[in-house]
C-alpha cells in the first residue's frame, strides 16, 4: 500500500470494498514505523499482536459482511497506546527506567474497550517519563521529535502519540491529559486531541500521575475520529469510582462561544492570536454568537497546578519502592525527582496549610469562574499554548519556563471540564497552529458539533507529515 487511509471512515471503507485487507494495513503501518523510527515516537512495537488481530479482522469481515462494521466501530483502526496504558503481556514502562522491564498481567479499561471495538494495537508510544513534561524531552528512552520539523519538540507529555498520528505511523492514539498533555502535543503536531470531562472515561489500568487531574483521551486526524473513540471508551467500568454514567449535554440550535480576555494577554505569540481570531470569524459566519468573557482567576492557575499536581505525584510515585515490582528509586529521572521533592515539601507539616490547602481554595475559585462563564456561553474558544512548537533543548534547562507552556491548558484540568484541540493551519515557519474549545462538564457532544462545524466550514482535509 502506497497510501494509508487518514480516517476511521476511510479505513473501514477500504476494508469493506476490499481495496486492502487488515493484514495489508498492518504491513503498511509497520513499514512506516520503521521508516519514521528517527522520530522516536514508539517505545515498544507489537508486530505479532498486530498481525494476529489483523487476521482475526480479515476473517470476521469475510464471514460477517457489512454488519461487522456496525458492530465494531473501530474495526481496522490501528492504535498507538501511550506507554502509561497497561497492556496485558506487552511491556509498559511509563517511559521510565524504573519500569523498563515491566509486563502487566491485565489491560486498562480503555485498551480493552478499543480492542473489543475492533482496534489493532501497533505498540506503545513514547512520552515524558511518568507524564512529567510539556515537551516530550523527559522520556528515559530519549526525546520524541516533531514530524513537521525534527529540530522541534512535539509537545508533551503524550509526545509519541501525537507525533505518530501526525506522521501516519498509526491511525489513532491514546493519551492522558493532566495539565494539557493531550491538547498541547496535538496542537504542536497538527492533529486533533480530546481531553474529556474528568470522571467520564475510566482511568483503571493507567499509571497515575495526579489523580484529581488525570483525564483519559485520544488523538486522531479529525474530530469524528476522536468522537468515535470517546463513545467507545466512556462510561462506568466498576473499577474507577470517579466514573458515573451521566447524560451528556446536547448541542443547542443556537450556540454562543465565549472569548476569555485573560487568554489574550501579552506574551502570546502574534501568529497564534491572529489565528485564533480568524477561527472566531469562521464560527461567527456560521451563525455562532461570540461574546467576550472573563475568567479572573486564570493568572493563578499555573501556581495552583504546580502545587496540587506535584503533591499528588509524590503520593502516587511512593508505590515504586523497588520491592514489589520495578527497579530501585535510583532509576527516577531528574524531573520525577524534582516533582517528588516539590510535592513532599508542600504536603509536609508546617507547609500544608500555607501551600496545598491554599491552592485547593484558589482551585475552587477557578471552578467558579468557569461555572459563571458557562451560564452565559456554551463553549469557550482559546489558544492552546502561548507559542508554537519550540526547538529541542530550548527550554529543557529552565523548568519554570517549561511549566508556563501549560498556562492555557491547566485551568481545564483544575476545573475537570472537557477540551478539544483542533488544527487550524501553519505558521510562516511551517509549524502547526491550532485552537482549543472548552465546555462545561459533560459537554463533549457540544465540542464535537462545534469542531465538525469548523472543519466543514474551512474544508479541512487531514494530512500527514512526510517521513
Amino acid at each position: 500500500m502506497d497510501k494509508i487511509p487518514l480516517t476511521v471512515k476511510d479505513t473501514q471503507k477500504g476494508l469493506q470494498e476490499k481495496t486492502f485487507s487488515a493484514t495489508e494495513l498492518v504491513d503498511s503501518y509497520l513499514a512506516r514505523i520503521e521508516r519514521g523510527k528517527d522520530l522516536n515516537s514508539f517505545i515498544t512495537i507489537c508486530d505479532d499482536e498486530a498481525y494476529k488481530k489483523a487476521k482475526e479482522i480479515d476473517n470476521l469481515i469475510a464471514s460477517g459482511g457489512k454488519e461487522v462494521f456496525n458492530k465494531y466501530p473501530l474495526i481496522g483502526a490501528t492504535i498507538g497506546f501511550k506507554d502509561l496504558f497497561l497492556t496485558k503481556g506487552i511491556r509498559t514502562t511509563a517511559a521510565s527506567k524504573v519500569l523498563e522491564s515491566y509486563i502487566p498481567s491485565y489491560s486498562a479499561t480503555s485498551v480493552l474497550r478499543m480492542e473489543n471495538a475492533g482496534g489493532i494495537t501497533l505498540g506503545k508510544t513514547n512520552c515524558d517519563a511518568w507524564a512529567h513534561g510539556a515537551s516530550g524531552e523527559n522520556s528515559d528512552f530519549g526525546p520524541t521529535k516533531n514530524p513537521w520539523n525534527k529540530e522541534f519538540v512535539p509537545g508533551g507529555s503524550s509526545s509519541g502519540s501525537a507525533a505518530s498520528v501526525a506522521a501516519g505511523l498509526t491511525l489513532v492514539a491514546t493519551g492522558t491529559d493532566t495539565g494539557g498533555s493531550i491538547r498541547q502535543p496535538a496542537n504542536f503536531c497538527g492533529v486533533v486531541g480530546l481531553k474529556p470531562t474528568y470522571g467520564v472515561v475510566p482511568r483503571y489500568g493507567i499509571i497515575a500521575m495526579a489523580s484529581s487531574l488525570d483525564s483519559v483521551g485520544s488523538f486522531g486526524r479529525t474530530v469524528s475520529d476522536v468522537e468515535t473513540i470517546f463513545n467507545v471508551t466512556k462510561g462506568e467500568d466498576g473499577h474507577d469510582s470517579t466514573v458515573k454514567d451521566t447524560e451528556l449535554l446536547k448541542p443547542k440550535a443556537k450556540m454562543r462561544i465565549g472569548i476569555p480576555k485573560e487568554y489574550f494577554v501579552g506574551g502570546t505569540d502574534e501568529e497564534i492570536v491572529k489565528n485564533v481570531m480568524e477561527v472566531s470569524k469562521v464560527f461567527e459566519k456560521q451563525g455562532i454568537e461570540l461574546k467576550e468573557i472573563s475568567l479572573p482567576h486564570t493568572k493563578y492557575a499555573i501556581s495552583v497546578y504546580y502545587i496540587v499536581q506535584p503533591a499528588e505525584v509524590s503520593s502516587n510515585l511512593g508505590r515504586y519502592d523497588g520491592i514489589r515490582y520495578g527497579n530501585s528509586r535510583n532509576s527516577f529521572g531528574a524531573e520525577a525527582k524534582r516533582r517528588i521533592m516539590l510535592g513532599t515539601y508542600v504536603l509536609s507539616a508546617g507547609y500544608y496549610d500555607a501551600y496545598y490547602l491554599k491552592a485547593q481554595k484558589v482551585r475552587s475559585r477557578l471552578n467558579a469562574d468557569f461555572e459563571n462563564a458557562f451560564k452565559e456561553v456554551d463553549a469557550i474558544l482559546a489558544p492552546v499554548s502561548p507559542t508554537p512548537a519550540f526547538k529541542l533543548g530550548e527550554k529543557s534547562e529552565d523548568p519554570l519556563k517549561m511549566y508556563l507552556a501549560d498556562i492555557f491548558t491547566a485551568p481545564a484540568n483544575l476545573a475537570g471540564i472537557p477540551g478539544i484541540a483542533i488544527p487550524s493551519g501553519f505558521t510562516k515557519s511551517k509549524l502547526p497552529l491550532g485552537f482549543q474549545l472548552l465546555g462545561p462538564r459533560f459537554s463533549e457532544p457540544i465540542l464535537f458539533e462545534l469542531g465538525k462545524l469548523y472543519e466543514e466550514s474551512v474544508g479541512y482535509k487531514p494530512e500527514v507529515a512526510k517521513i
